[in-house]
């Protein structure tokens, strides 16, 4: 009798065992929240694939994301704490408990928004991903954003006026999300205010070299990583953010951050933000990484339509295409913008252009740094496809050398880079003075 008595308490624990392992949640291991002004980025990484439901709710204006069979833990707890007060548009996110088996996130908002909803599967060092981002109604219009900055430079006793923007790069501040505009660009008037108010379409303005500044990576992609913890996607922004105050200092040239802040952004936006800002050239910064830590030197390269120039050009082109996989893009989203612009890539007059800055670029870094190849090269890198703007990618050093490490994340050494590649660019145009123009488009 005692041990049917035995017997049963043992079969009923095992039944209440299996029954709360029936229950037992998807565990999310990992919430971020990435905030610009291009758009907010919220991503739930778990250990397999979340079932949920998402739909926008009206006044007052919220997102609703009801995750089935997860558990509330400290992950999902802790997304609240990671929305900052000036995130543009995310005011404040709520997690509880909706019914038996479904835990629901809602996301106040600030106003209207266009949000996207996807998943990722696992890559590289990710596991499932549930991603949401949350665009604004009407994209910022990057030309309107460079005469906005001008004016706020050019203010008498603004805080951007002068040098203070560059001080603020050199110190490592980290500046406002958005595209930013050299001090003290010499516009023949103010031509925003004119805009605004339905005034002329098209305004005079002086001949400015535009230069476009790519800092690799960011966001959900970090890039290559430093055995002593650098991460790739922080030594490109710093070392950006300094060749934009170099070139904001010269008379007739002005800088734009494709981007400022750790976000990611596709790499096909990159392109297109160059191109909506008519910028001359387009400089896209890495660090590069190798498996063994005694590769060293500085790179530069360049489009190829016949394919790379050697192994290692196609292997980081490949490397560096890639970041789409793991930064996340939404691939229901079709860019017509695009196709009409990228879709022609017999660009031969544009390549040789780079061609031409790639070697000046290449012969100033060897000034301050080995030389990980003697002349520039070429691969298909998607970053670098826009048809009608002389595009080079330069890998500042080996990331993955200690040494090399060591130096990018020095100031001082920063500064050099950033100089060497200036200095590069002034020779280009000493040789190749950029196109007259007469006319700015503000709607392009």
């Amino acid at each position: 009798m005692l041990a049917k008595i035995r017997s049963f308490i043992s079969l009923a624990i095992l039944l209440v065992l299996a029954a709360g392992s029936a229950h037992a949640g998807t565990g999310i291991t990992s919430a971020r929240v990435w905030p610009a002004v291009d758009y907010t980025r919220v991503t739930l990484e778990s250990s397999a694939p979340v079932k949920y439901e998402f739909l926008a709710i009206k006044n007052p204006e919220r997102l609703v994301i009801d995750l089935e069979g997860v558990d509330i833990n400290a992950a999902l707890e802790g997304l609240a704490a990671k929305v900052a007060a000036n995130d543009p548009y995310i005011r404040l996110v709520r997690v509880a408990r909706n019914k038996p088996g479904v835990v629901r996130v809602v996301l106040d908002l600030k106003g209207e928004v266009k949000p996207q909803m996807f998943t990722l599967p696992p890559y590289g060092e990710y596991g499932h991903r549930l991603v949401l981002d949350i665009y604004p109604v009407q994209p910022a219009d990057p030309m309107m954003a460079l005469l906005e900055e001008r004016d706020v430079a050019s203010t008498p006793g603004s805080a951007r006026e002068g040098s203070d923007e560059a001080a603020g790069s050199a110190s490592g501040k980290a500046p406002e999300p958005g595209i930013a505009m050299a001090p003290g660009s010499a516009f023949k008037e103010n031509t925003a205010e004119a805009a605004k108010k339905g005034g002329a379409k098209k305004q005079d303005v002086a001949r400015l070299i535009t230069i476009a500044i790519d800092a690799g990576h960011g966001g959900e992609d970090p890039g290559a990583r430093g055995r002593n913890g650098s991460s790739e996607k922080d030594v490109t922004l710093a070392i950006a953010r300094r060749l934009k105050a170099q070139v904001d200092a010269e008379p007739n040239m002005r800088a734009v951050l494709i981007r400022d802040g750790d976000y990611f952004i596709p790499l096909h936006g990159r392109v297109v933000k160059a191109r909506n800002v008519k910028a001359d050239l387009f400089v896209s910064i890495h660090a590069d990484a190798f498996v063994r830590p005694d590769a060293r030197g500085s790179s530069v390269f360049a489009l190829s339509e016949r394919g790379a120039t050697s192994a290692a050009a196609r292997w980081l082109a490949k490397k560096e295409n890639d970041a789409d996989l793991i930064g996340g893009v939404n691939i229901d989203v079709k860019d017509v913008y695009l196709k009409q612009t990228l879709i022609d890539l017999s660009q031969t007059a544009t390549i040789n252009d780079s061609l031409k800055l790639g070697k000046a670029v290449l012969n100033e870094l060897g000034g301050i740094n080995q030389l990980h190849k003697g002349s520039v090269e070429q691969a298909g890198f998607a970053v670098l496809k826009s048809p009608d703007i002389p595009s080079i990618l330069v890998e500042t050093a080996f990331i993955s050398n200690p040494e090399e490490e060591r130096k990018l994340r020095d100031d001082g050494y920063q500064d050099k880079m950033a100089a060497a590649i200036l200095g590069g660019v002034k020779q280009y145009f000493a040789k190749n003075p950029p196109l007259a123009r007469s006319k700015l488009v503000l709607n392009p």
